[in-house]
């Protein structure tokens, strides 16, 4: 059994994100958490919130033991681009993206 969380159109890049999802992958879920304490990422804060949710929907909906519980997938997906420009030199606009992500954490119970 598996309890899954999402959090999506998060405003970090994907590739942002995708460094902190490497930290925790395949952790226990207080050792995830404690790593996500320490690390110095602005994705850190939003992931501690989603495994936090991810643990709770484990324990409440699918009545698995919260000690027992770990990591099993993580990852970020890109979401919409939301394109800005900026003006530059002699009447010229460059684009500007701004990136969004979708991050899934699905945590399972240790056999």
């Amino acid at each position: 059994m598996e309890a899954k969380a999402h959090l999506k159109y998060v405003r970090i890049s994907p590739r942002k994100v995708q460094i902190v999802c490497d930290l925790i992958r395949g952790k226990s879920v207080g050792m995830a958490m404690a790593i996500l304490m320490q690390t110095r990422k602005s994705a850190s804060e939003p992931m501690i919130k989603l495994l936090k949710s991810a643990a709770a929907n484990a324990e409440n909906n699918h009545e698995m033991d919260p000690e027992r519980l770990y990591v099993s997938e993580v990852y970020a997906t890109p979401g919409p681009i939301i394109k800005r420009i900026m003006p530059r030199a002699q009447g010229r606009a460059y684009r500007i993206n701004k990136r969004t992500s979708h991050v899934t954490i699905t945590v399972k119970e240790k056999a």
